[in-house]
Order: C-alpha cells, then structure tokens, then sequence
C-alpha cells in the first residue's frame, strides 16, 4: 500500500530524506476508499483495530469488517439526509463508531468534527452555529447528554441526534440499532469527495479568544505518512498505541491516517479516566508495537514500578503534545531503554518537526523539520534567524506549493487567516531556535513567552529545570504581571508523594536556588503556589491559559 504514495520510501539520511522525500498523490484521493477500502480487497482479514476498555474486553476488527460498518453507518447517515458537504461532529471517545463513522463521512463526502466529550452546552451550541452541523453522533455518557440536551434549544431544530450505547433518550436516534439494520453495500457515488474537497474540521482550543475552525481535505492523511512511518515508525502488521481522545488532532495523527495507509493496526484504549497502572497493563497486554503519548503521561509512568512489565515487544516511544523535559527523557531511558522520540506539530499541520531516527537524539530538542514543509525560524521582520537566536516558526512559498497536511483554512474567518497566513507564509505562532547541528529547540507558543525586565524567558526551560528537582511530580510556568519588572515568573506545582516534602517557604526557596542554579538567575520563579493537580485538556496537555485565569494572574501576552 504505502508504495502507491511513496516512490521512494527508503533513505540513508536526514539530508537524503529532506531532498527526496515525496508523496505520489492520486486524483481525487479519498482515505476511505483508498487505503480502507483497498486494503480490505487485498485481504479481507488483515487485521486494521484492536479496541480495549478499562474492564479488558477486547475487539477486534479486520480491514473487511471496518469496509462493510463503515458503508451501513454511510446508509445509515445518508437515510438521515446526510449528503456531500453536510457537517456532522462527533462525541464519541474512543467508541469503534469513531473510526466506522469518520470513514462513512468520508464515503459520502460529509465534513466530520471530532470532539471532546469534555464540552458544555455553551461549547456545543456555539460549534453547531458555527461551523452549520447537521448532526451530532455522541456516546451514551450521562454527562454528554446532559450538556447535549441543554443545548438543544438553542440549536436548528433540524439538528439531528444519535446515541451511541444503551442509554437512548426520547427523541434521539439509536444509533448502534440503526446501524445493526442498515445494509452493508454501498455505491460510491459519482461525486464523490476527493482531492482539495473539504474533509475535517478542527475547532482550536481557543485560548485566546473563540475558537477557530482548521479546515483539512481529503489530501490531509497523506500529509500524515511522515508522522506516522518516519517519526512513529510504525509497522505493517505491528500494534500502534496513541494516548489520545477522539476529539482531538492526536486522534488524526495517531489513531486512524498515516497508521491504516502504513498498514499498522491501531489500538484503542477506551479509558473514562486515566490510570497509569491500568496504561502500563493496557501496553503489556495489546503487545505493542510503538507507543505514543503527551510528556505528562509519561511523567506519571515513570513514578511506577516499571520493572515489573514487559515491554520488549514495543520498538520505539515517541512523545508530542507538549516539550519534552531532558529529565522526562533520561529517566524513562534509565527505567526501560528506551528513547523517547520527540515530535511537533500542531492542529493545522501533519508531524513539522521531529526526530527521525538517523541523527542522535539531544534530549530537549525536537528534531529537525519535516521535508514535507518548507519550515524556518524567523525574526519580527520576517528575516531567517542566526543559529541560537529564537524566532517564529513558518512555512514558506505556500502560495507555490500547498505542502501535504496543512491546513487549507480557517474556516468562515478571514482576520484569522490575514493575521497567520501572510502573503504566502504560514506563521505557526511557535517560537524556537535552531542550533549549529540543525536542530530545532522548542520554546513555546508566542503568547507564552514571559518578558521579565527585558529578558525573555521561555516557560519550558524553566519547567525543565524545576522537573529535575526531587520534590516536582509536574510543574506549569506561567507570566504573572508585576509593577516593576511588566511580567515575573510563576510556578504552579505538583508535589511528588511519599517523598516528604510539604508545601511551605523554606521548600519555596529551594526551588528557586535549584532552578538559578540548573538555569540562567533570571529565569527562577519569583511566585511559587502548590497545588493538588494542574488543569489539562482532554489529551494531556496543561492548559496554561487556565492557570493564569484561575489564579487572577491573567498577564498581557509579550510582544516580541
């Protein structure tokens, strides 16, 4: 299969990878079709998800079976009035009727949006008016129907609602029941969605304002065989793990794209809460292949007794969603073996920047930039940053070759598109630097950044430090503003357990001498608060933002 897309998929370097990578993208590419579809015709059994929940029922679906639920879950929504362009989101968690249903849509042509079983009503009326949703497929979870239901009278009375599970209420479509009924043939149809049609939508996480739509095609997924075969390294038969949520891009990098067109099967772990003893017997158990998760997650693995499973079939563990600290890195090496692989992007793209596996890894450093994009780090006059210097991450001359995996648009808002999509240069809103090596050091989204008495200071390099101390379970640094000084720094912590430490002043003071003397003096935390756990978002990233809000400590964004 990946020979169709690759003429070459074989290199023997980053630079040879750089220079020659390319994709081999057909007319009117369809993920559904092509590779689902195609693979199921070249064997109908070959394994394509192993599904787990927290009670250790295990499913599994071939290639086959996923080609004939996805085309009853495509009657299904079509005898719904679903049609080509229609937009249908999805609360789901990690249901099988995640991936049926995404590969119904796109059969018909719909415009899936995946979402986070963690929205409101507020959250679920603003996204139905503005994207124009159709309907909405959700899980039977009490707390997801009652937020549905709030919601609905605000909502088009022609919205449509289906359920998934035992828990139907009045008035909403039983959807497991339906889809029991509905055939399992489909005629694709002759205008069928390919190509530059719209496919995927993104809501951002909305930080700074509302959120924005990301619009994907149907090209996306190939955008994501870097992610998946040159960063993961996923293989043909082999089980891949992503901890993610189905309302996240995690899902779309990890769970579903560049994983089915490589042939890897993908595993589900469908968890209501996360566990780290149940994680590390999920792995054991499925028997992995690779493994992918966000930095926090592996923070709390590394606390365990790792010693007492076996993990000699997993190959590689790769890390995204936020940086990665160096001490994260050497004690998971130390515990397993292992290196951790990191890798960067974001909603709008496929995989930007990673490790790729033919240079040493330099624990910190994200890797070099995918060949899929032609990415720089660049000053606030758009000039190319000296090696050393931190700067804004772009992709360049997008006007003269839309790269595989970015992003078409911010959907129905044109200032955003005007104030990110310049003039043929996608500006990424991340900043970081390159070193003499070539690669690349993550600092932090731009409106992260602390200015601290004319200094700049990145909150990642600060976290990194206080992760290295004893007492630190997991940290969040934020800006907190100051009369003197415009912005200070801030550590909100985490204690470790069973360590003997206690929050109080004297332990305040020995966090900060830690950190003035792992990093430059300036960057220590001027304000310390511990607190019982750091607010996250649905895939494991520490929401700053929050941070900064709940603690009345909201600062202005710096300026560069």
């Amino acid at each position: 299969m990946i020979e169709r897309y690759l003429p070459h998929t074989d290199f023997s370097s980053y630079e040879d990878f750089k220079a020659h990578y390319a994709v081999n993208v057909p007319p009117r590419f369809n993920f559904a079709y092509d590779v689902v579809d195609g693979w199921a015709e070249q064997d109908d059994a070959k394994p394509a998800l192993v599904w787990m929940d927290d009670q250790d029922h295990i499913q599994r679906y071939s290639f086959g079976e996923l080609k004939r639920l996805s085309n009853q879950a495509a009657n299904l929504l079509a005898a719904q009035g679903i049609r080509k362009g229609d937009v249908v989101m999805l609360i789901l968690r990690q249901r099988p009727e995640v991936w049926i249903t995404m590969l119904a849509l796109n059969k018909i042509g719909a415009v899936v949006i995946p979402a986070s079983f963690l929205l409101t009503a507020k959250d679920i009326v603003y996204r139905v008016k503005a994207a124009d949703i159709r309907m909405i497929v959700a899980v039977d979870d009490a707390e997801i129907l009652a937020h549905l239901m709030e919601a609905l009278p605000d909502c088009p009375k022609s919205l449509t609602c289906a359920i998934v599970g035992g828990n139907v209420p009045d008035g909403f479509l039983d959807y497991r029941a339906e889809l029991e009924k509905a055939s399992p043939e489909w005629e694709k149809p002759a205008d069928f969605a390919g190509g530059n049609d719209p496919m995927l939508i993104y809501f951002s996480s909305g930080t700074t304002g509302m959120p924005k739509m990301i619009l994907h095609d149907c090209t996306h997924p190939l955008g994501h065989i870097v992610t998946a075969k040159y960063w993961q390294h996923v293989e043909e038969g082999g089980l891949h793990l992503t901890a993610s949520d189905s309302g996240w891009a995690k899902f779309g990098w990890g769970k579903i794209y560049g994983q089915w067109i490589c042939g890897a099967v993908v595993a589900a772990y469908d968890t209501n809460k996360f566990d780290p003893l149940h994680m590390l017997h999920v792995m054991e158990t499925l028997q992995l292949t690779t493994f992918c998760a966000p930095a926090t997650l592996y923070r709390f693995l590394i606390k365990e007794d790792l010693a007492k499973y076996d993990f000699s079939s997993i190959k590689q563990c790769s890390i995204a969603g936020e940086p990665l600290n160096p001490e994260v890195f050497n004690q998971w090496k130390k515990l397993t073996g292992m290196e951790l692989v990191e890798g960067f992007g974001q909603s709008e793209t496929s995989v930007l920047i990673a490790n790729f596996g033919w240079d040493p890894i330099k624990p910190g450093s994200t890797g070099m930039f995918s060949p899929l994009y032609d990415a720089e780090i660049v000053d606030e006059n758009g000039r190319p940053c000296e090696d050393g210097v931190v700067g804004r991450i772009v992709v360049r001359h997008t006007d003269k070759r839309h790269p595989l995996g970015l992003f078409r648009e911010y959907y129905r808002d044109p200032a955003a598109m005007a104030a990110s999509w310049p003039a043929g240069t996608y500006d990424t809103g991340d900043m970081a630097w390159r070193d003499g090596d070539g690669y690349i050091w993550f600092v932090g989204r731009s409106d992260d950044i602390i200015k601290c008495s004319g200094y700049r200071i990145g909150p990642f390099e600060v976290e990194s430090a206080l992760m290295e101390h004893p007492s630190v379970l997991e940290c969040a640094v934020t800006a907190a503003p100051d009369p003197t000084r415009g912005q200070v720094v801030k550590a909100t912590i985490v204690l470790a357990k069973g360590r003997g430490y206690e929050p109080c002043d004297e332990l305040v003071r020995e966090l900060q001498d830690h950190v003035k003397r792992i990093t430059a003096p300036y960057k220590y935390p001027r304000l310390i608060e511990f607190v019982d756990a750091l607010p996250k978002t649905a895939s494991g990233k520490i929401r700053h933002s929050a941070i900064r809000q709940q603690s009345g400590n909201e600062a202005p964004p710096a300026k560069n």
